[in-house]
């Protein structure tokens, strides 16, 4: 008989899911008080130091990367070398994240006695509320499971994982309480389309001058079509008489309409326009216009300047040419 691995795999996923369920409802005031320790830390100048041993020190790995990249300056110590030197690492002030599910690993232990000579916290996360580190912890964060993923309940799976997503609660609250923008994130990202997309502003991608369609109010379907043949656009923008944007007509909203009357060539724009359609200033940046056309399943976003005068388009296919997704 042919085993169903997909039914396996997807079991895995479940187990997994509901472990993660379970540690979200038991988070408590600890999870407040070891955001404002670690907020506390880095106002003062000091770091995060995450400490972990085996696949705890792994996930200890993930966990620094995120807050390295979310502003929240973050170190590993390795537990292997912290006694013959890289002690150094921790300084007055820091904060330390320590992890361990059992709460007993022993490497990890012999060097909490050293960390705390240091004026610095720690924040403990454990599966184990009475374990030596729960009890020996400022703040202890419980990713209790009731069992691993694994068929054997033996290999570290549900607890690493819960231990990891505790991590990103972490660095994402974090993020938030020390009020980190888009524009502080492109500093950490400069590279790839990530890099790309924060640091590259609306107005340096949007289709403007020759390349943007503009009609009137007074305008004709007909009108509104050649003015997009002309810019090579899927879309046009329609004016009110002071400039300001009256609507927006897409090729989609010819062929619907064209379906229910072949001669609407003739008919207003005005009549078949969207009003309110979606917009952003010109100053947005990019990553903003990619967020807006996935969340509103648009193809289309009309750029404004600082006066509500439309100065610019935004079409869902420039950005694979300018690979900013």
């Amino acid at each position: 008989m042919e085993i169903n691995y997909v039914e396996k795999g997807r079991r895995i996923f479940e187990l997994e899911i509901e472990e993660l369920h379970r540690v979200s409802a038991s988070l408590d005031e600890s999870f407040n008080q070891a955001i404002a320790l670690l907020k506390r830390a880095l106002d003062n100048k000091g770091k995060i130091v995450v400490v972990g041993i085996g696949k705890s020190g792994n996930i200890g790995h993930k966990i620094a990367a995120t807050l390295n990249s979310t502003g929240a300056t973050s170190v590993v110590l390795n537990s292997q070398n912290a006694l013959h030197g890289d002690l150094g690492i921790v300084s007055d002030g820091d904060a330390v994240i320590a992890l361990s599910y059992s709460g007993e690993t022993s490497e990890l232990l012999d060097l909490l006695p050293f960390i705390k000579r240091s004026n610095v916290q720690v924040i403990g996360v454990t599966g184990k509320p009475d374990s030596t580190l729960g009890k020996h912890s400022d703040v202890t964060l419980l990713t209790t499971i009731s069992r691993e993923a694994c068929p054997l309940n033996l290999a570290p799976t549900s607890s690493s994982t819960a231990m990891l997503v505790m991590g990103d609660a972490l660095a994402m609250a974090l993020l938030e309480s020390r009020g980190f923008t888009e524009e502080d994130f492109s500093r950490f990202h400069p590279g790839g389309s990530l890099g790309r997309a924060l640091l590259t502003k609306v107005s340096d991608i949007m289709r403007s001058g020759t390349s943007l369609a503009c009609v009137g109010l007074d305008a004709t379907v007909h009108d509104a079509l050649s003015a997009m043949s002309m810019a090579r656009t899927g879309a046009c923008i329609i004016t009110a008489e002071d400039g300001t944007l009256a609507g927006i007509f897409t090729h989609g909203d010819f062929a619907r309409s064209f379906q229910e009357n072949a001669n609407i060539g003739a008919s207003s724009i005005s009549d078949l326009m969207t009003v309110n359609p979606i917009t952003l200033n010109s100053d947005s940046l990019a990553a903003e216009a990619v967020n807006t056309i996935g969340t509103h399943r648009i193809d289309d976003i009309v750029v404004l300047d600082s006066n509500k005068i439309p100065v610019g388009l935004i079409d869902t296919q420039d950005f694979a040419r300018l690979k900013l997704i």
